[in-house]
């Protein structure tokens, strides 16, 4: 019997590399329903090839001219909630939506007691003590997308959790590893938007070229997995083979490697517990020729080091941090501060973090709130 899939986020990189999963596996999926933010023509073409019952879009505004464009029977759903209303629709839920707005999505699937493939880091970071609390709902489980933690979930397999001494996730150094501060300084967009090894969407590829996403992902494995942040170290491994490892009491370390392929833990999070059947990355042992290690530098890429101390704040802490630094990258993005300032905004916002209660998905909903909106002023007061 097939495994009926719901794609959320699905124009996107994450999303799009998803139906080519479900492209290499017929018969093995079903999909139910698909969503994006305000990709019309992308997501009617999709629904057109795949004939989904119903299709969200975010963005109301255009939600006729999608039902102009989708095939017969297809029903098209609108608005702010859309997304996340169809998160109760498949047995697996893809959230690969960018951003905090993926954080409905998260809740309302594993409210509903679904598998969620999370490929949406940041609704885990920014909302974890409220995600934490749906986690426990029967028959809810989150089958990690990004392929650092992916390759955690798939060494941890090996032992037990009161076994693991040490978490190990590699960063690739992005397109600016070796660089000084004072090179950085002149980066534009286009450097930044040019990774050496992932095909990503923007967002996630400039904080890749901060070191903003790893220091999300250690969050991100803090929450996952439960693993004290004294625990997960940090390591650039420009070749992007070695996905992460774990490391046991015993001294031996376990590590997942492929080549650089989303479709992977992709395929991984949509077949758990089996495995794809079709074999993404596979590597020709006779053509890889070497593997490099080297600290991460904290000083030319201080976003690492100011998510882990978010991180180990802890509360509402990480939800500051991951809203400013979306404000900054928009802001980089957009031409309206450099590449350097996207870390000088994320560190002033988190000097003024006043510790609220995170008790709900209300309270989750205003600190990111607040923290955009001190994130927005300081980002004018930098361009005055």
């Amino acid at each position: 019997m097939s495994t009926s899939v719901a794609v959320l986020g699905s124009t996107g990189s994450i999303g799009t590399q998803a139906l080519d999963v479900l492209r290499a596996e017929p018969g093995r999926y079903h999909l139910v329903a698909l969503g994006a933010a305000s990709s019309v023509e992308r997501l009617a073409a999709q629904a057109v090839e795949f004939r989904p019952p119903v299709v969200a879009l975010a963005d109301v505004s255009r939600a006729a001219e999608l039902r102009a464009l989708v095939p017969a029977g297809t029903e098209v759903v609108s608005g702010p909630d859309a997304l996340a209303s169809l998160a109760v629709e498949a047995e697996v839920v893809l959230n690969a939506v960018v951003g905090f707005a993926g954080l409905p999505v998260t809740l309302a699937a594993l409210s509903a007691g679904r598998r969620l493939a999370l490929a949406n880091k940041e609704s885990l970071i920014a909302g974890g003590p409220v995600v934490q609390r749906v986690r426990t709902t029967p028959g809810a489980e989150i089958i990690p997308v990004d392929s650092e933690h992916c390759a955690v979930h798939q060494c941890l397999r090996a032992g037990r959790e009161s076994e693991v001494a040490r978490l190990v996730l590699t960063a690739s150094g992005g397109p600016f590893r070796g660089r000084s501060p004072a090179e950085l300084a002149r980066v534009t967009v286009d450097d930044a938007l040019a990774h050496p090894t992932w095909r990503m969407g923007p967002k996630i590829t400039v904080d890749s070229s901060t070191l903003m996403n790893k220091g999300l992902e250690v969050i991100e494995a803090h929450e996952l997995f439960g693993t004290g942040y004294d625990r997960i170290d940090v390591v650039v491994h420009p070749q992007s083979v070695v996905h992460s490892m774990v490391t046991f009491d015993d001294g031996a370390t376990l590590a997942q490697l492929s080549l650089p392929d989303m479709r992977l833990p992709i395929g991984y999070a949509l077949a758990w517990p089996q495995r794809c059947h079709q074999a993404f990355g596979a590597i020709d042992w006779a053509e890889l020729s070497r593997l490099d290690f080297e600290r991460p530098d904290l000083v030319a890429f201080p976003c690492l080091g100011l998510a882990r101390e978010a991180g180990m704040a802890g509360g509402s802490a990480p939800a500051w941090a991951n809203a400013a630094n979306e404000v900054a990258v928009a802001a980089f993005l957009d031409g309206r501060i450099g590449w350097s300032g996207i870390a000088a905004v994320l560190k002033s916002a988190m000097s003024e973090h006043d510790g609220t209660e995170m008790d709900s998905a209300e309270a989750v909903v205003e600190v990111d709130r607040r923290g955009r909106e001190l994130a927005g002023r300081i980002v004018e007061r930098s361009t005055a």
